[in-house]
């Protein structure tokens, strides 16, 4: 199988006491783990910590709830620097498709509005967008815009779609299908120059860019602390401009309901919010053990090396150019095409990240756009560049088998125990 390319593969990290990184983790190690975007993963202080709040809770429920939202608002307090914002501008929610959808169910639309998003959006906040429009007696308009767009023509094509119905512009940071940027800041600068209301989804961005809030500066962001962040599950955190914070409420109205935001955000009644509490564990965790800069440094360079790698591997082996050119690329999330009919569409892709799983023992992302397949890799601290030459040598083999099953008669293919095509 061949693995050359031509860029250098990255030492892998380790900790001060020369550890290697995936040691603060507890991820399973007989699973190669590369599709940290999807889900995250939780160092294992982090978890320690939420267990131990977790006990605290269930040996005096009636100790615990009536202080929890101070002890949500410690939390907010600990969390918000590491976003450079201010504690008052954010509140702690679920994860950013509820941050989304407190947004959609807040902000009241004028009759008749246009919601804009584009064809790179997470189908989750899509759906709350289109809904919201609907309930306007408007409609949901979406943006086309090419997969190797750069910044001025993405904004462009955004741009382009505007028109003087259109109330609410909603845009990914960094987009889920695609590992990409969009010009969020050109965007949200703009629409505010109009009078038009922004809502950022940056889902991916917290902690992967070294200030996105302020890059972006929406009237609204919302972003998962549980995936590049590394926080426990169903922690994530919606940042609001002042002049818009007022009018947004909790999706559940607790007894904090006449408090002013984000107060009110603290209050969610008997919920497990111990995710938010130990959310500042995986952040100091990361930061003290390895350092969030360096964190960044090392998955880019190792996303810049392993998809070169992985394409290169695959496309030689397939005959097809597995070379995704994508406009404003970031840092660890990168694609991969997929030869064939491959994941073109969201529910084969899932179907074909279950079935790697099952069959190669291979945590990994497919995604679709614009009819092709991608496969997504999402590189973390714990990877290492043994990790992708395992990807090569034992899922090349498997994607050009079922590249064939999937499409006979697309060409005379047979696949060898190497994975090289046969004519």
């Amino acid at each position: 199988m061949p693995t050359t390319t031509d860029v250098t593969a990255p030492a892998p990290l380790t900790t001060p006491d020369g550890r290697p990184a995936a040691a603060l983790w507890a991820l399973h190690p007989d699973l190669r783990h590369l599709n940290h975007g999807s889900f995250g993963a939780v160092p294992r202080a982090a978890l320690a910590h939420q267990d131990e709040l977790r006990q605290q809770t269930e040996l005096a429920p009636v100790a615990w709830f009536p202080g929890l939202p101070q002890r949500i608002e410690g939390a907010r307090r600990l969390v918000a620097p590491r976003l450079h914002v201010e504690a008052e501008r954010l509140a702690l929610v679920l994860n950013a498709s509820a941050g989304a959808s407190v947004v959609f169910g807040s902000l009241t639309l004028p009759p008749g509005a246009e919601v804009l998003v584009t064809d790179h959006g997470y189908g989750a906040v899509t759906a709350g967008a289109a809904r919201a429009a609907r309930r306007a007696g408007g409609r949901l308009v979406t943006a086309a815009v090419p997969l190797e767009a750069d910044e001025d023509e993405a904004f462009e094509a955004i741009w382009a779609a505007v028109t003087d119905r259109t109330a609410l512009v909603v845009l990914d940071h960094i987009t889920s299908p695609t590992a990409r940027r969009l010009p969020v800041g050109r965007v949200c600068a703009e629409a505010r120059r109009r009078g038009i209301a922004t809502l950022v989804d940056g889902a991916h961005a917290p902690l992967l860019l070294e200030d996105p809030v302020a890059e972006a500066d929406a009237d609204v962001w919302v972003g998962n602390l549980h995936k590049y962040g590394c926080a426990p599950r169903g922690a994530a955190v919606l940042v609001a401009r002042p002049e818009v914070a007022e009018d947004l409420h909790p999706l559940i109205d607790s007894w904090g309901a006449g408090l002013p935001f984000p107060e009110r955000f603290d209050h969610q009644g008997t919920l497990d919010l111990t995710s938010w509490l130990a959310a500042p564990t995986a952040l100091d965790t990361v930061d003290r053990e390895l350092g969030w800069d360096a964190v960044r440094r090392y998955t880019t360079a190792l996303a810049d090396w392993a998809q070169d790698l992985v394409a290169t591997a695959l496309g030689e082996a397939s005959g097809v150019d597995c070379h995704a050119r994508v406009g404003m690329p970031v840092g660890p999330l990168r694609l991969v095409g997929l030869p064939g009919r491959l994941a073109t569409g969201h529910l084969e892709a899932n179907a074909m990240r279950d079935r790697m799983l099952a069959e190669a023992g291979i945590e990994t992302a497919f995604t679709a756009f614009g009819g092709r397949g991608y496969l997504r890799l999402s590189a973390h601290a714990y990877n290492t560049p043994e990790d992708y030459l395992d990807l090569v040598e034992r899922a090349v083999p498997l994607l050009l088998a079922w590249a064939v099953e999937a499409d006979p008669a697309s060409a005379p293919v047979t696949v060898n125990p190497q994975g090289r095509r046969e004519q």
